[in-house]
């Protein structure tokens, strides 16, 4: 378990995330309005956004079904009936002075994801609810000398708001329940978990204490909008918190914001209880009605869900849990490998895609939608290898022309002439040049410096141009150097 240094001793972390998921859907939570990302100001927005006299909402059925598969995919009860509240509240970026939420029937109660804690254990995370809300606007400060301007486009964008019991213990259980959480709603398609586009965003309420200590008086940190800065806005604010009451102070019930520039966080406002916002149902939407059939037709429509996917891989392919993992955290990815890997060796697969492919996209700061590399040129890469076309050191000059230039393996190959050599007559007298060349070097093998067996592997190498296959010559060489 982490805990926080201070002078009088160990404080433990007691963490609660609220993740507010925008719901992948082409239109609004009450109006027909687009969604696009990145679209000019105000070019997205309704009379019903724009909170204009005489406008009611209407509900978007599909956001409501995109939520109760997202519930179903965290094992949470759905509400047969929920009901939409008011939360009333008045800021420049919500024109009606109220936002519409779900405070008291909430579509979804009781879920729960399982991460890994520091020490490789499973957690389980309890997740209170997932209610759906329309989002505000967007107030902007950097457009006017003068003036903040309002930007409408997100107003009334569908969000599930997914929160959390105060159950993580550490800056890193928060991180790998996010990453956790975004594989989920990837997979099922409710979220495209594109954080750094404000699809996906995070408030995480903290709070320290002494172990076996009540909880302490918790700060909510108001959209954290990426995993690294989850951790560090934690634990900056949790160290915060300890310096604040060893020193005889109290912690003040607030919102704070984090500036990922100084890594520090600030006061934002005094943080309000649910009675603040004087909830209450809204006179222009019906309850929402749920059957058992409409629960039961979106569950037949949930795919592979991670976890699942994990432990087929690990079973049926003979990945390493890490590895699984690794290629499972994005959804793209997984249909990747299921491609290169058909009809193939699924472990080396995912080795070349998780250290070469990867190592090669982050370098060059690209995701695998712009890559040249296709499945099938993975698959045909791993085949030159299995085959002994080519060995494992050539593999990797030809995955780097394969990168830039998006040729085939087998092409690239048959072009520079890096075709393995492993034919015994071939390597023989190469390696009995060697040898005849270095009567010291002999003598020294077979005194007991096993280390000089490397010399001679080098030296085939050398000759044969890193040619020769390497199993060949380390058997032939055994067998010679032995006599």
């Amino acid at each position: 378990m982490a805990y926080i240094e201070g002078n009088t001793g160990k404080w433990e972390y007691v963490i609660g995330l609220e993740v507010h998921a925008q719901i992948t859907s082409k239109a609004k939570l009450f109006s027909g309005s687009a969604t696009a990302f990145g679209a000019e100001p105000n070019s997205q927005v309704s009379l019903v956004d724009a909170a204009m006299p005489g406008m009611l909402p209407v509900l978007n059925r599909y956001c409501v079904e995109q939520a109760i598969k997202t519930g179903l995919g965290i094992g949470g009860s759905i509400n047969k009936i929920s009901v939409f509240d008011r939360k009333n509240y008045f800021y420049a970026d919500l024109p009606q002075g109220y936002q519409i939420s779900q405070f008291y029937i909430p579509i979804v109660e009781n879920g729960h994801l399982f991460v890994k804690t520091e020490e490789g254990n499973q957690k389980r995370i309890r997740i209170n609810r997932i209610h759906l809300e329309q989002d505000a606007g967007k107030s902007m400060h950097d457009q006017s000398p003068n003036f903040s301007l309002v930007d409408l486009n997100r107003s009334g964008v569908a969000l599930m708001e997914i929160v959390t019991e105060p159950d993580l213990s550490s800056p890193f259980e928060a991180a790998e329940y996010v990453k956790k959480l975004r594989s989920l709603v990837r997979s099922i398609g409710s979220c495209d978990g594109n954080m750094d586009e404000g699809s996906l965003r995070c408030d995480a309420n903290i709070s320290v204490r002494k172990a076996g200590e009540p909880l302490g008086t918790r700060c909510e940190i108001k959209n954290v909008n990426s995993v690294k800065n989850i951790v560090k806005a934690i634990e900056y604010e949790a160290m915060r918190q300890v310096e604040l009451l060893e020193s005889g102070g109290t912690v003040a019930q607030e919102t704070r914001l984090f500036d990922a520039t100084t890594g520090e966080t600030r006061t934002m406002r005094t943080k309000e209880d649910a009675n603040d916002y004087r909830y209450f149902p809204d006179p222009d939407l019906l309850p929402v009605h749920v059957s058992d059939e409409l629960i039961e037709r979106l569950r037949a429509e949930l795919p592979e869900l991670p976890d699942a996917k994990i432990a087929r891989y690990v079973s049926d392919f003979g990945l390493s849990e890490y590895d699984a993992e690794v290629i499972v955290a994005d959804d793209n990815t997984a249909r990747y490998f299921e491609e290169a890997s058909a009809g193939t060796n699924p472990k080396l697969v995912a080795n070349w895609i998780s250290s070469e492919l990867f190592g090669r996209l982050n370098k060059n700061d690209m995701e695998l939608s712009d890559c040249k590399v296709m499945p099938g040129m993975i698959k045909e890469l791993v085949m030159l290898i299995e085959d002994g076309t080519i060995s494992g050191k050539m593999a990797k000059t030809v995955f780097e022309d394969m990168f830039e230039s998006g040729d085939n393996p087998a092409k690239i190959v048959k072009d520079k002439g890096l075709v393995q050599v492993s034919d015994k007559g071939s390597l023989e007298p190469i390696i009995d040049k060697i040898i005849a060349a270095n009567p010291d070097s002999v003598a020294g093998y077979k005194s007991g410096k096993d280390k000089l067996f490397g010399f001679f592997v080098g030296q085939v190498m050398k000759e044969t141009g890193g040619k020769a296959s390497p199993q060949m010559v380390n058997d032939l060489l055994k067998e010679k150097l032995a006599k």
